[in-house]
């Protein structure tokens, strides 16, 4: 179809889906809460037609195995809370995260309040990086208390791994 003769609705109907599909891409792909920020940055769509269609999103996925959530400005693409059983059951090999990251994050989360100096007594010298990495990620906070520091999962951490904070660890 030539362009001149299509409709300035049609050509907006695109637009708008085309804008759509790299949100949603965008989403899919990223595993992590993303800003409107770092959405406009991704996408190039203009922030006030991104958050109409990060709604419309959250809209259409009402039915479907995936959702669109929000939480403080900041959208994420997931799979639905009755599914999440499926996915456990498949991350069970490759995941985001090593076994040994996996393994302090769990004595983290386990012993909490904890001082990363008995961490890395631990688990060794590596889970220095490893607490790096979940202090940046922000599914952990660490205050530092005299020569060392505490470390405590942060709420980011039961919302990205979907724990009800009541739930106890040991």
């Amino acid at each position: 179809m030539d362009v001149s003769t299509k409709s300035v609705e049609e050509i907006d109907d695109e637009l708008e889906t085309e804008n759509s599909r790299k949100i949603e891409a965008a989403l899919f792909i990223a595993g992590r809460f993303l800003s409107i920020k770092e959405l406009v940055a991704l996408t190039d769509v203009n922030p006030i037609l991104l958050r109409k269609i990060l709604e419309d999103l959250k809209d259409k996925y009402k039915s479907f195995a995936m959702e669109i959530i929000e939480k403080d400005e900041r959208w994420k693409m997931d799979v639905a809370q009755e599914y999440v059983w499926i996915v456990n059951k498949l991350a069970s090999g490759s995941s985001e995260f090593t076994s040994a990251e996996k393994e302090t994050l769990a004595i983290i989360a386990h012993k909490q309040p904890i001082k990363q100096s008995v961490v890395i007594k631990i688990r060794g010298n590596k889970a220095y990086e490893h607490v790096k990495n979940f202090v940046s990620m922000g599914l952990i906070k660490k205050k530092k208390i005299g020569h060392t520091a505490e470390l405590t999962v942060s709420d980011d951490f039961y919302d990205y791994f979907r724990i009800n904070k009541s739930e106890k660890f040991g």
